[in-house]
């Protein structure tokens, strides 16, 4: 399981032209899964979010997780495991099929208490980045 977490002052998906969810301060996660990757995996993983300290202490560094103020937004994005070391058309050979990745996703947003976009759909994600922060982690 791989996800990008960015540390964002506001995002948003929609799906359609129609808002499917909206958050303030906070995390946008574009959550990859992978055929490997199991309920373990994704209650890690989302341990991990949840404890991660990238957002500002009172002096200024990061030092600091998401707490109760902040929110968090889950994009599915299977194309963070797009293999290209073979030429230019990614390979999605390591990327968990429909079924296990929505079942996976569904259980990493709901330990998170995250938002979610709509699994499978083609999505206009929108992000205010704040930093800008990005981290990859992978589980």
């Amino acid at each position: 399981m791989r996800a990008l977490v960015q540390r964002v002052s506001q995002a948003a998906v929609d799906v359609d032209g129609d808002r499917v969810a909206q958050i303030g301060p906070g995390m946008l996660v574009l959550l990859g899964v992978s055929v490997e990757d199991t309920d373990a995996t994704a209650d890690k993983l989302a341990d991990k979010v949840l404890k991660l300290r990238i957002f500002d202490d009172a002096e200024g560094r990061m030092n600091e997780p998401l707490g109760k103020d902040r929110e968090i937004l889950c994009v599915s994005q299977f194309t963070l495991y797009g293999d290209t070391r073979k030429g230019n058309r990614p390979s999605y050979v390591n990327a968990a099929p429909g079924e296990q990745a929505e079942r996976l996703y569904d259980r990493f947003c709901e330990r998170t208490g995250a938002m979610k976009g709509v699994f499978g759909a083609c999505m206009g994600v929108a992000l205010i980045n704040d930093g800008p922060v990005t981290v990859m982690l992978e589980g």
